[in-house]
This record gives structure tokens, C-alpha cells and sequence, in this order.
């Protein structure tokens, strides 16, 4: 499976990464989230559902006091604060400048000869890895023996996103065979880096 793959061993099989890409990065659009098939009656699903309606009726002032109460829940899964600050940037307003840069999320995409290679990585030390073949891994933490993995390189993740600023427009498509794009996902939006591998490997930095 690849130097990706070691991280997590050999996996079940699952849908292909390219299928299952969109949903790793809290940025679903609001028609989308939460999805048409899901029961919304628990929080912070309710929330999403409302702030939505709210919305579509033309109250964008309580549909904005659903994702801020969503963002200011402990111990929601880190995709549900991304996406719900996805829509408060959406709709003005922006994290301040104390939470703007933390990493919620770090999305490592890999182009490959026959496909994409994923490995995403959140700060609840849950963690998925889809290999181009369809096989792969959805880790949600049954013990904490990837705490310090996922740790460092959220630490080292840190360290660049303080460096740059995000990416103001539409996120990319899936790099290209022999690609590597590294994405770090914020309550500011999404910051990344790209590169062929063979730079990447080498840059301090990457």
C-alpha cells in the first residue's frame, strides 16, 4: 500500500479515494450539509438543518447564531467545526485572530500513476487513509496508539500555517500523477503547499 499505507497497515475495502475526497475537508456546500438522506434531528445536525432554513428564509442573523453556536460546542468532531466555519466565512464572518490559525485537520493527497492516495489526520486523533485502489483504513481512535503520530504532524502543520495565508478561492482538484499537496485545514480556510515529490521530499519545510 505504499509509504501511506504503512502508517496504518493493511485495510478493509472501501470506496475509491476520489469518491470519497469531498468529505474530508469541511467544506461541503450548504445544500449539501447536512445531506438530503441524513436524520437531522441531533446536534449538531439540527443546528446545520436550521441554520439552512433560516437562510433560505432570509435570516441570515439566526442562521449565523447556528454555526456560531456550533463552533462554540466542546468536543464536536473537527469536520463539524470546519464546515461550520466554512459557512460563517461564507456569510462575514471570520475567526478571530486567536483560533483563525489553529489545525483542525491535516489532508495529505498523493497523485498516483492509477489514482489518488489520502491520508487525513484531525486533532480528535481520528484519522482515514483511502489508497487509488479502493483499499484503506477509517481510524476512530479505539486506543491512543496514533496520539503522537497524528500530534506531531498536526505540530509540524502549525509551524507552516503560521507562514502562509489560506487559499481564498474554490479548493483544488486532485493533483496530478507525481504530485503532492499538503492541506491544512483552519477556521480561516484551507492553507496548502504543492509540489512535485521529488521537491517536496526535499524541502525543509514540506
Amino acid at each position: 500500500m505504499g509509504l501511506l499505507g504503512s502508517i496504518f497497515g493493511k485495510g478493509k475495502e472501501q470506496p475509491t479515494a476520489n469518491s470519497i475526497r469531498e468529505t474530508l475537508f469541511g467544506d461541503r456546500p450548504l445544500d449539501e450539509w447536512p445531506p438530503a438522506n441524513l436524520d437531522a434531528n441531533e446536534f449538531p445536525w439540527i443546528a446545520f438543518a436550521s441554520a439552512r432554513s433560516h437562510l433560505a428564509g432570509g435570516n441570515q442573523t439566526a442562521a449565523i447564531d447556528c454555526w456560531e453556536q456550533i463552533v462554540g460546542t466542546p468536543d464536536l468532531e473537527p469536520r463539524q467545526y470546519l464546515q461550520a466555519w466554512h459557512f460563517l466565512r461564507q456569510n462575514g464572518k471570520e475567526p478571530a485572530p486567536d483560533i483563525a490559525k489553529q489545525v483542525l485537520g491535516v489532508v495529505v493527497e498523493v497523485g498516483m500513476p492509477k489514482g489518488l492516495d489520502l491520508l487525513a489526520a484531525y486533532s480528535d486523533h481520528s484519522a482515514r487513509y483511502y489508497n487509488f485502489s479502493g483499499a484503506g483504513v477509517v481510524w476512530e481512535r479505539p486506543d491512543d496508539s496514533l496520539d503522537s503520530s497524528i500530534d506531531q504532524l498536526h505540530a509540524a502543520a502549525k509551524v507552516i500555517v503560521d507562514k502562509i495565508g489560506p487559499w481564498k478561492e474554490s479548493r483544488p482538484a486532485p493533483p496530478s500523477s507525481d504530485q503532492a499537496r499538503l492541506c491544512f485545514l483552519t477556521p480561516s480556510g484551507l492553507h496548502f503547499g504543492q509540489a512535485p515529490m521529488s521537491v517536496m521530499s526535499s524541502d525543509p519545510m514540506a
